[in-house]
């Protein structure tokens, strides 16, 4: 049986581009127009926001918890969150959920060992890079990851917060991620996390100087993967 998919959404875009995935994906694995059933909820952004600028994780929590019971109440089987950042909060939610869920670093570096890379390059918010959300899983599966200098992680986390986030998408906001992973190849890397959901809307293999592994896409694929597998786990 096909399972329900509950996304627990942050920001907007990102959120969009997940289910787009999903929908993209189920008809390509199942037939035209054909998808798992999804359930998407959305508490304001800006409170999220609010919490990660007072560094209040559980707070973040507290928010995913929220989304996630109106998502099993509405069915969903399992749940996933296409916004890498709010997973420093995944420990705490996890412990609470009333229903599993899919952790989006834990299905990129899984994929990324899997394509044989060695050596990472992190992009994302400032809070995020400065987390323990990657280099936790990357170590786990023995990969090597670089983070962005302090400069460019406040200049990417801008272009984040102040464009992405509202669907602006500027050549010059393109041109500092060239410029930023094209630093991070000269450093070793062979490939490159897209760690924030909104960045694969501006950066992708055809622009980027290092292969990209696309958070939001391999995410909505996995959660595909996993429904149309029909594994139901205990509540």
């Amino acid at each position: 049986m096909t399972q329900h998919i509950g996304i627990v959404a942050c920001s907007a875009e990102g959120a969009a581009l997940c289910y787009r995935t999903i929908c993209a994906e189920g008809a390509r694995v199942s037939g035209s127009r054909a998808h798992p059933e999804v359930s998407l909820h959305s508490l304001s952004f800006g409170d999220y926001v609010n919490c990660l600028d007072r560094g209040d994780l559980n707070g973040v929590g507290d928010l995913m918890l929220s989304s996630a019971a109106k998502l099993a109440a509405g069915g969903a089987d399992f749940l996933i969150c296409p916004d890498n950042t709010v997973h420093q909060a995944f420990d705490y939610v996890i412990a609470r959920s009333p229903k599993p869920w899919l952790h989006i670093a834990e299905v990129v570096s899984t994929e990324a060992a899997a394509r044989g890379f060695k050596r990472l390059g992190l992009s994302g918010t400032r809070w995020l890079i400065e987390s323990d959300v990657y280099p936790r899983m990357l170590q786990r599966c023995r990969l090597e990851y670089v983070r962005p200098s302090a400069e460019e992680r406040a200049e990417m986390h801008r272009i984040i917060m102040d464009e992405l986030v509202y669907g602006v998408f500027k050549p010059e906001g393109v041109a500092y991620y060239q410029q930023v992973f094209a630093r991070m190849k000269r450093d070793g890397c062979d490939a490159v996390i897209l760690g924030c959901t909104e960045i694969p809307l501006i950066m992708n293999d055809a622009n980027s100087p290092l292969p990209t592994l696309d958070s939001t896409r391999l995410l909505a694929t996995a959660a595909v993967r996993r429904a149309l597998s029909g594994r139901r786990d205990a509540d």
